[in-house]
């Protein structure tokens, strides 16, 4: 039985992400490694459960990681799934950890609720797992655009926080940490701990006159004013303070608050 600990590595971009292999090469020495991510991109996919013909084939693929062959497993379905096809059939112990992304586009404020990214933690998290969810800032054309990036930023600091969960554990009752990074950050950047935003810095944008049925996709535009962002939260640090965020997050939902029906 070796003592070395399991890094369950994942994300919503698919298995073939520039950014799921940065997540691994900053982590591979530090235990080993079992990398489980959606076949194809899955992007705002929440803990969705997806359903379809080819839903739950689990196909592996070959990816380079730090100069070396890996073995990764590709999953028909969102991160949720890939996390509990993992943890069902391709585990052989319980891993200490689960590194999900890093992913292209910072996940703040409202946006947490909507990332897949984040989702694939939180079921982590349900079946007794930390989870680390790393997102790297990206301009909005390029959420999907899953390119080369200089992840030097984000492999630091996925490194140094995956480091001190694996030593440390995460205090009750912290399920989750959401990392993210902004674009210009260096490895000496200022790490913050901050709360997440109640504002949702991208909002859809009205499709204009249309045939109601039509299909369109809605597009996003930046609504920001500095005025309106709270102090210490996740959205300031990455948009105006442009530091590396670090945001604990529960499992639970419930309001702590005195109200009563």
């Amino acid at each position: 039985m070796t003592s070395r600990p399991l890094i369950l590595i994942t994300n919503d971009d698919g298995v073939l992400s520039p950014g799921l292999h940065a997540a691994a090469e900053a982590v591979i020495d530090l235990g080993d490694v079992l990398i489980v991510a959606p076949a194809t991109g899955q992007t705002s996919m929440s803990r969705a459960f997806t359903s379809g013909p080819d839903v739950g084939a689990v196909v592996p693929v070959e990816i380079e990681i730090a100069g070396r062959s890996v073995t990764a497993y590709g999953v028909m379905g969102s991160p949720a799934l890939a996390v509990a096809h993992a943890m069902l059939e391709l585990v052989d112990r319980t891993p200490a950890l689960c590194v999900s992304g890093v992913n292209y586009g910072e996940n703040i404020g409202g946006g947490l609720s909507v990332s897949g990214t984040l989702g694939a933690a939180m079921h982590a998290v349900s079946l007794g797992i930390p989870g680390l969810a790393v997102s790297l800032q990206v301009d909005m054309d390029d959420w999907h655009a899953n390119d080369e990036r200089d992840w030097a930023a984000a492999m630091h600091f996925t490194r140094q926080l995956a480091a001190k969960i694996l030593a440390e554990g995460l205090p009750d009752p912290v399920s989750v940490i959401n990392l993210n990074i902004p674009s210009d950050a260096s490895e000496i950047t200022e790490m913050r701990r901050t709360h997440q935003s109640r504002l949702s810095h991208y909002l859809h944008v009205h499709p204009g006159e249309r045939d109601l049925a039509t299909p369109v996709r809605l597009r996003h535009a930046l609504n920001l004013a500095e005025e309106q962002v709270e102090a210490d939260s996740d959205v300031r640090a990455i948009m105006f303070d442009r530091v590396v965020s670090v945001t604990p997050l529960s499992w639970s939902m419930t309001a702590d608050t005195t109200w009563r029906p």
